[in-house]
């Protein structure tokens, strides 16, 4: 009966979805700024030492049609997050750090609202290590009342985009490391 109770306990820790943490790859990751004068900082290659490190001086936003915007960009390898329940990431930001779930729903395949689910964690600056669930992203407070909410669909996040929250009407700089990133 022992035998048993052990053999399913290895069945299940086998069946969990946990991976290992992410690879620095260079062609995982990029970045975007909107096309009004935001700017990216960067000193050194953005992949580099086993970490992704980068600045950025957002403008403030434009006028009500055309929004600033920065983001560091991690493409999902497998293009998904089915199977991952939450995100562990260890980083360093000047700046509170917003991670959105780049979902087809709400961006240009979308509804084109960008409204994508977030979750905002705090400034760190020193390395800190934070693990949220899926349960925890939220859609923004600005979400058009027209972008239908069709909830987190794990099969349609094909990226985690790292923002630094600043606003729209200051903007200001801000810089970031990501020095590990694990999908769970």
């Amino acid at each position: 009966m022992r035998v048993v109770s052990f053999l399913s306990g290895l069945l299940l820790v086998g069946c969990t979805s946990t991976q290992s943490p992410v690879k620095f790859d260079q062609g995982d990751w990029r970045y975007a700024t909107d096309p009004h004068g935001s700017q990216v900082l960067l000193d050194e290659p953005l992949v580099q030492n086993n970490r992704v490190k980068i600045g950025f001086d957002r403008v403030p936003r434009v006028d009500k049609q055309n929004n600033s915007w920065v983001e560091l960009i991690y493409d999902i390898p497998s293009g998904n997050l089915n199977g991952l329940d939450s995100i562990e990431l260890t980083y360093q930001s000047d700046q509170p750090l917003v991670i959105k779930l780049s979902q087809q729903e709400y961006g240009g395949q979308g509804d084109k609202s960008y409204a994508h689910y977030q979750v905002v964690l705090p400034r760190a600056l020193t390395p800190q290590t934070q693990r949220v669930t899926l349960q925890q992203f939220t859609r923004p407070d600005w979400t058009p009342v027209w972008s239908k909410d069709r909830g987190i669909i794990k099969s349609s996040v094909s990226a985690l985009y790292f923002v630094p929250d600043l606003t729209d009407k200051a903007g200001g700089r801000a810089s970031m490391t990501i020095h590990q990133l694990n999908l769970q």
